[in-house]
C-alpha cells in the first residue's frame, strides 16, 4: 500500500512579523498533544459517550452478523475464560480465537472453554464456514486467514516465536469485513496484533484491548495502547456489554443517513474542524469531505451517539476525543515499492538524469513528505544506493523525510520493519539491504539510513526544503481538497531545482499547474519542473513560508556536513603556483586560515587569547565586518563577491583595500573552500583645517564616500543580525538533532525492550504450554497406573521392542518366558534365551517390521506351559512405527480346559447323534432360536439355507398335534420353569412322520418374566415303532397265553420266575413271579433239574424232562414238560419251560 500523507494545512498563514509567536503556539499546541498523550494513550471511555438520542434503519455492509477475532498469548486462558463467562448464550456474533500455540502439541483451548460458554466451541478445520453463535479456535501449527466468511488454514512461514499469527488473521478480517470487522487483544507478551489492529482501525471496523491492570502479561495490551489502535480499553469482563452495545447500535445506525446529514449541514462539519485546529493547532477545513465524513461516522459508530450535533457537543467536552480524532484522520497506510513498475521508471530514467553532467561528489537532495512510518522513503534510497553502486562516481545523496504524525516519524527512525515485507520487496534485494534480527524482524542497513533523515513537518504550514533534486509525494494530494492542491503545488516548484522532479501517486496529477509541471511519464505520475517564476496569490504564499535560510540546516545539519578528507595545503600551493596573485589567505568551510601569500599582516593580526586561524577573527579593525558579510554571501550564493574601498585600521594608519571573496574549487572537490584576496589602493589626500584650537592635517573624504560606508555599515549590521538569527536557528537545529538523537537512542532501547518482550512472550508460550502439558502429563501418569494395573491384573506378559529389535521396556511377568533384568533394557532381543520351544523371535519381530502385518500363533514352554503370542507394530500417535510390541498370554489351564471341553463335545455329540437328539435356545426378546446340528438333521433341512425361528419350527408340527403348538400352549409353557411333550412333526423334503420328544426350560428376569428358553429335541421315531410293535407282540401272546391248556413259564439266566400264564400249583401268579424255579422242585430232584437247564442253556437245544413240583400240604404231582432257550441278538437271555399236568393227561385218556 502506497505512503500516504496524514496531515492537514491550516488555510491561512500568519506574517512573518508574528513568525516567532506562531511558533510559539505550534509549541505549544505539540506540547499538549504530548500531554493528552501521556495522560492517557488509551480509547475514549464508555462513560464520556452522551446517551444515545435517536437511531436510524437497521444496515451492514458486510455478513449478516459480526465476525470477532480474539488474540491473545501469554495468560491468554485466564483471559478467554473471564471473557466468555460474560458472554451471552446467542450474542449472534461468530468469535474466532488465535492464541500462540505450540506447534508441536494438540490444543487443549477448544475443551477447556467449552467449559465456560453453551456456544459451540470448535477447533478450525480448512474451509470452515463462520456461523453466528459458535466460537472458532485456531489449531496448532497454523496461521488463519477468512475470504467471504470462511476460514482457511494456512502452513506457517515463519519459524516459532517469529510468527504473527494474530497480525495475520486481523489482516486477513480487515480485508474480507472491512468496516463490520472488530478485533480485540487480551493478555500476551510481545506485540503480535498492534499491526492486525491498526488493519482494521484502517477499514473503519472496531478495536478492543484489555487494560494493563487486569492482564496478567501487559506486552501486547501495552503496545496496542502505544501505538493509539485501542477505540475501547476494558477488563475481560466488560468487554462483551460493550462490545454487543457497538454492534447493535451499529445496526441501527444507517451510514448513508449520517454522511448525508453531514452533507446537508456543513456548518457542522466547519464546527468539528474548528474544535480540532483549536486542540491540536492543525485545521482540516480544506481537507477531503468525504474522508473526513467517513472518519468521524466511525468515532461516532464507536460511542454509539446517532446526531452529528451531539457529536459537536461531545467532541467540545472530550479533550481526549479530539485527539482520537485526529489520530483518526491521518490515515497511515504504506508499504515498500507501491507500484513496482513505477518505481523501475524511476530508477531507470529519473536517477540518471538527476547525476547526469555532475561532478563525482555531486549531493543529491530528495524530498519526501508525508513519509509516514518511512517504507517509501527507504524504497527511494535503496533505489539511489542501487544507483551509486553502479557507477564509479561517489555522489552523496540526503533524503529528507517528513511526516506530521510523531509517532510515525518516530518509527521510521528505528527503520526496523516486521517479515511480512518480504512480500513487497524481491529476496535478493531484502538481502543486501537489510538485516535480520533475532526476533525475525528486519533492520535497514546502515548505508541507506544513514541517507535519511526524518523530521515531524507540516507541508502547508511549514517551511519547504529547497533545491532538492527529486520530490516524492505519492498519494498526499488524494487526501487533500482541491485548494490545498492548488496550493501545495507551488510549494513543491519552488522546493525542486531547475529541471527537478516531483514523482505522484498513480491517483494524482498536477491538475491545472500545467505551467509549473511538464508530464515525463504520465502512466506513472512523474513530472519534470518548469522555469517559471510563480506570481499572484501563489507567490505571495510563499513568501509567508519560505525562510531566510535552508530548513535541510535545521533537520539534518549533521547528516549533511560532510566532506573529503583531502589536502588543502597541496591543493592551494598547486593553486597560486598557477597565477600571480595578491596578498591573498585561503580558508576552509570553518572559515580556518590553512594557507598565507603574501604580505597579509597589514590586514590581518593574531588574535588575542588563544592561538586561533579563524580569518574574521583575524581581521584588522575596519575590516572584520565587510569580511563576514562577504563571506556570508559566498557560501550562500557560491559566487565570487568584491568589496571596493574598505576603510583599514592598520599600524595607525588608515588604509583604503579593495577586498576580493571567491570560492576556490567550482567543481565540488573541496566543498567551502575560499581565497580571500586584499588589493591595497592609494591612500585619500590629506587637507589643513583651522579650528579654534589651531589647525590638523586630515584626510578628504568626500560625501558620497562617507554615504557608502555607512550603507555599508548599515548592510554590515544587518548581515550582523542575520547571522545571529542564523546561529540561534543553528542552536535551535542542534538541539532539535540532539533530542532526535535521543529520541532515536530511546527507540534502540524501546526496540530492545520489545526483543526482550518478545523472548518474554515465548517463555509465557512455554509456561502456558508446560501447564497445558502438566494437566496431560497427570493424565499420562494416571493412564500409565491403570495401563499397568491392566496389565498386572490381566498375568500378561509384554515386551516392547524398538525398531531395532532391542528391548525397551516388559512387564515383571515377562521374566517367567525371558530371564529379563533391568540392565537388559536396550539390549537385543537375540542376545537373549528363552524357555520357548522352536520359536527364532528375532525372524518375527524383523518381519512384523517389514509387512506392518500383526502375528498371532500357539507357542510352548520346555516345562510344558503353553502361551498365546501377539506381535505387532507398535504405532505412535502420529502413526509412526517405532517398534513392535509382543505379548504372551498363558492359557495352560484354557488349553486344557479346552480339551476337556473337546473331549466332552465329543461324548456329548455321539450320545446326541445315537441318541437322534438335538439343542436349541430361542430368545424371547428378540424372537431369534438356535439350532444345534441334530436338529437340522431332525426336521430334515440344510443347515446353510434354513433360518430357524419359532414360526418356521410351528410349521413341522403334524395337523393332529397342532393344539400342543399353539400359541396359548407356548404361552402356558412360558409360565413354567421346564416343560416335557412329545408331538409329531412331518419332514419337509421327504413327507416323513416322526415322533418328537421336546424339554424346555424357561429363564425368567427379575420381574417374573419369561426372557429365553433352551432345551432338547429327541427324534423318538424309531423308539415310538418299537413300542407299537411290542404292544402288537405282547397283545399277541397274551392272548396265546390265555388260550393255552399248559402252564408256561419263563425263566431268566438266573433261573428267577419272570412270567406264569396262570396260576399253577394252587399259587397265584405274584406267589411264584419273582421267584426261583428251584424253590418249587423237591430237594430230590433239584441238582437234576439244574443240569437240564444248564445244558440247555449252553447247548441251546430244547429238552424234555417230567418235573416233579412241590403242591399244598408237602405233596408233589408229577408234571411233564419241554425246556427251550430264549435267543435275543443271538445270545440266550432266558429259559421257556412249558409244563402239563400228567394226571390230567391221564384222566383224560381214561375217560
Amino acid at each position: 500500500m502506497p505512503a500516504t500523507e496524514k496531515k492537514a494545512g491550516n488555510s491561512r498563514q500568519k506574517k512573518k512579523s508574528v513568525s516567532t509567536k506562531k511558533r510559539s503556539n505550534d509549541l505549544t499546541m505539540k506540547k499538549l498533544a504530548k500531554k493528552s498523550k501521556s495522560s492517557g494513550r488509551e480509547a475514549a471511555k464508555i462513560s464520556e459517550v452522551p446517551k444515545k438520542r435517536e437511531t436510524q434503519p437497521a444496515r451492514r455492509s458486510g455478513a449478516a452478523f459480526p465476525v470477532v477475532g480474539i488474540g491473545a498469548s501469554a495468560g491468554g486462558l485466564e483471559a478467554f475464560e473471564t471473557f466468555f463467562r460474560a458472554v451471552p448464550d446467542e450474542p449472534g456474533i461468530a468469535f474466532v480465537l488465535v492464541a500462540h500455540l505450540d506447534p508441536s502439541h494438540v490444543s487443549l483451548l477448544p475443551e477447556l472453554l467449552q467449559k465456560q460458554t453453551k456456544m459451540k466451541v470448535e477447533q478450525v478445520s480448512d474451509r470452515t464456514v463462520v456461523k453466528p453463535n459458535r466460537v472458532y479456535v485456531i489449531p496448532p501449527n497454523r496461521n488463519l486467514g477468512i475470504l467471504r466468511g470462511v476460514l482457511h488454514l494456512l502452513e506457517m512461514t515463519e519459524p516459532r516465536g517469529v510468527n504473527l499469527p494474530i497480525d495475520s488473521f486481523f489482516r486477513s478480517l480487515a480485508q474480507d469485513q472491512g468496516s463490520d470487522s472488530v478485533g480485540i487483544i487480551l493478555s500476551g507478551t510481545g506485540t503480535d496484533g498492534t499491526l492486525g489492529l491498526k488493519a482494521i482501525k484502517d477499514e473503519t471496523g472496531m478495536t478492543m484491548v484489555q487494560s494493563e491492570e487486569s492482564a496478567k502479561y501487559d506486552g501486547m495490551p501495552r503496545s496496542a495502547i502505544s501505538a493509539g489502535v485501542a477505540d475501547y480499553i476494558l477488563s475481560p469482563e466488560k468487554m462483551p456489554s460493550s462490545l454487543l452495545e457497538y454492534v447493535q447500535h451499529e445496526s441501527d445506525i444507517s451510514v448513508p443517513d449520517t454522511i448525508t446529514e453531514m452533507t446537508k449541514s456543513p456548518e457542522a462539519l466547519q464546527k468539528i474542524c474548528i474544535i480540532l485546529r483549536a486542540r491540536t493547532g492543525h485545521d482540516f477545513s480544506l481537507y477531503k469531505a468525504n474522508t473526513t465524513r467517513r472518519r468521524i461516522e466511525r468515532r461516532m459508530n464507536l460511542h454509539q451517539i446517532g446526531k452529528v450535533a451531539d457529536y459537536v457537543r461531545f467532541l467540545q467536552e472530550s479533550d481526549r476525543e479530539a485527539w482520537s480524532l485526529f489520530k483518526e484522520l491521518l490515515v497511515g497506510v504504506t508499504s515498500f515499492f507501491r507500484d513496482p513498475q513505477a518505481f523501475e521508471v524511476l530508477a531507470n530514467t529519473v536517477l540518471p538524469s538527476i547525476f547526469s553532467d555532475k561532478p563525482d561528489d555531486y549531493t543529491a537532495r530528495v524530498w519526501v513528505p508525508g513519509c509516514s512510518s518511512g517504507e517509501e522513503a527507504y524504497s527511494v534510497g535503496i533505489l539511489f544506493h542501487e544507483h551509486i553502486q553502479k557507477t564509479d562516481a561517489h555522489p552523496n545523496v540526503q533524503i529528507f523525510s517528513t511526516d506530521l504524525d510523531e509517532d510515525a516519524i518516530d518509527r521510521a527512525r528505528q527503520g526496523v520493519y516486521p517479515e511480512s515485507i518480504s512480500a513487497d520487496i524481491d529476496p535478493e534485494r531484502l538481502r543486501r539491504h537489510f538485516t535480520k534480527d533475532d526476533d525475525g524482524r528486519y533492520r535497514i542497513k546502515k548505508a541507506i539510513r544513514e541517507m535519511l533523515v526524518f523530521a515531524t513537518q507540516d507541508v502547508i504550514k511549514d517551511p519547504p526544503f529547497t533545491k532538492v533534486d527529486l520530490l516524492c509525494c505519492r498519494n498526499l494530494l488524494i487526501y487533500l481538497g482541491p485548494e490545498l492542491q492548488r496550493k501545495l503545488l507551488p510549494i513543491f516548484h519552488y522546493s525542486l531545482k531547475s529541471n527537478g522532479y516531483l514523482f505522484l501517486g498513480t491517483s494524482e496529477t498536477t491538475g491545472q499547474a500545467t505551467d509549473l509541471f511538464a508530464p515525463l511519464d504520465k502512466k506513472w505520475k512523474i513530472y519534470r519542473r518548469k522555469t517559471t517564476t510563480i506570481t499572484g496569490q501563489a507567490a505571495r504564499e510563499l513568501r509567508l513560508i519560505t525562510p531566510s535560510i535552508n530548513p535541510a540546516d535545521s533537520v539534518g545539519s549533521a547528516s549533511i556536513r560532510q566532506a573529503e578528507e583531502l589536502s588543502s595545503l597541496q591543493l592551494a600551493e598547486t593553486i597560486l603556483r598557477q597565477s600571480d596573485t595578491l596578498p591573498c589567505a585561503i580558508v576552509d568551510n570553518a572559515l580556518d586560515v590553512v594557507y598565507f601569500h603574501g604580505r597579509t599582516g597589514r590586514y590581518l593580526e593574531p588574535a588575542e587569547g588563544k592561538a586561533c586561524l579563524n580569518i574574521v577573527e583575524m581581521a584588522r579593525q575596519g575590516l572584520k565586518a565587510k569580511l563576514n558579510e562577504a563571506i556570508g554571501q559566498v557560501t550562500q550564493h557560491r559566487r565570487q563577491v568584491e568589496c571596493r574601498g574598505v576603510r583599514v585600521q592598520s599600524d595607525g594608519k588608515l588604509l583604503s583595500v579593495d577586498l576580493t571573496v571567491k570560492p576556490l574549487i567550482e567543481d565540488g572537490q573541496l566543498p567551502g573552500l575560499m581565497m580571500i584576496t586584499f588589493n591595497e589602493i592609494s591612500a585619500p589626500k590629506t587637507v589643513t583645517l583651522k579650528t579654534r584650537h589651531g589647525t590638523a592635517k586630515v584626510k578628504r573624504i568626500s560625501a558620497e564616500e562617507l554615504e557608502q560606508e555607512l550603507l555599508h555599515t548599515k548592510e554590515s549590521l544587518q548581515t550582523t543580525i542575520e547571522e545571529l538569527q542564523t546561529s540561534n536557528e543553528e542552536l535551535r537545529s542542534t538541539n532539535e538533532e540532539l533530542q532526535s538523537t535521543n529520541e532515536e537512542l530511546q527507540s534502540t532501547n524501546e526496540e530492545l525492550e520489545t526483543s526482550k518482550e518478545e523472548l518474554q512472550s515465548l517463555n509465557e508460550e512455554s509456561v502456558t504450554v508446560n501447564a497445558e502439558l502438566q494437566g496431560r502429563i497427570e493424565e499420562l501418569s494416571k493412564a500409565h497406573d491403570d495401563i499397568k494395573n491392566l496389565l498386572d491384573c490381566t498375568g500378561t506378559a509384554t515386551l516392547f521392542l524398538d525398531v531395532e529389535t532391542c528391548i525397551r521396556r516388559f512387564t515383571p511377568k515377562m521374566t517367567g518366558i525371558f530371564p529379563l533384568a533391568g540392565s537388559d533394557i536396550g539390549r537385543p532381543i537375540r542376545d537373549l534365551s528363552s524357555n520357548l520351544v522352536k520359536l527364532e523371535l528375532d525372524s518375527v519381530t524383523t518381519h512384523v517390521l517389514k509387512d506392518l502385518n500383526s502375528i498371532e500363533r500357539e507357542v510352548s514352554s520346555s516345562d510344558g506351559r503353553t502361551y498365546s503370542m501377539r506381535v505387532q507394530p507398535y504405532r505412535t500417535a502420529t502413526n509412526v512405527i517405532d517398534g513392535v510390541v509382543i505379548t504372551f498370554d498363558n492359557i495352560t489351564n484354557l488349553k486344557h480346559t479346552e480339551k476337556e471341553l473337546q473331549t466332552r463335545q465329543r461324548m456329548l455329540n455321539t450320545a446326541a447323534k445315537a441318541s437322534r437328539t438335538g439343542f436349541w435356545e430361542w430368545d424371547i426378546a428378540n424372537d431369534s432360536m438356535l439350532w444345534t446340528d441334530g436338529m437340522f438333521d431332525i426336521f430334515g433341512v440344510d443347515k446353510a439355507t434354513f433360518q430357524p425361528t419359532l414360526e418356521r419350527q410351528i410349521e413341522f408340527v403334524h395337523p393332529d398335534d397342532s393344539e400342543i403348538m399353539s400359541k396359548e400352549a407356548i404361552e402356558e409353557y412360558k409360565k413354567q420353569s421346564n416343560y416335557e411333550l412329545t408331538h409329531r412333526i412331518i419332514e419337509r423334503d421327504a413327507g416323513e412322520t416322526k415322533y418328537i420328544r421336546v424339554w424346555g426350560e424357561v429363564s425368567f428376569d427379575a420381574t417374573g418374566e419369561a426372557i429365553s428358553m433352551v432345551g432338547t429335541v429327541q427324534d423318538i421315531t424309531q423308539t415310538k415303532t418299537l413300542e407299537l410293535q411290542l404292544r402288537e407282540v405282547q397283545a399277541r401272546w397274551t392272548t396265546l397265553t390265555e388260550f393255552s391248556t399248559d402252564h408256561l413259564l419263563f425263566l431268566d439266566v438266573r433261573g428267577l420266575i419272570q412270567f406264569v400264564n396262570r396260576p399253577f400249583l394252587g399259587l397265584p401268579r405274584d406267589r411264584m413271579e419273582g421267584y426261583p424255579l428251584y424253590d418249587f422242585i423237591p430237594s430230590r430232584h433239584k441238582s437234576k433239574v439244574r443240569k437240564i437247564l444248564s445244558r440247555v442253556g449252553e447247548t441251546g437245544e430244547s429238552e424234555s424232562y417230567v418235573f416233579e413240583f412241590k403242591v399244598k400240604n408237602r405233596q408233589t404231582r408229577m408234571f411233564e414238560g419241554r425246556i427251550g432257550p430264549v435267543v435275543a441278538d443271538g445270545a440266550i437271555i432266558g429259559l421257556t419251560i412249558s409244563v402239563t399236568d400228567i394226571a390230567d393227561s391221564e384222566r383224560s385218556e381214561m375217560s
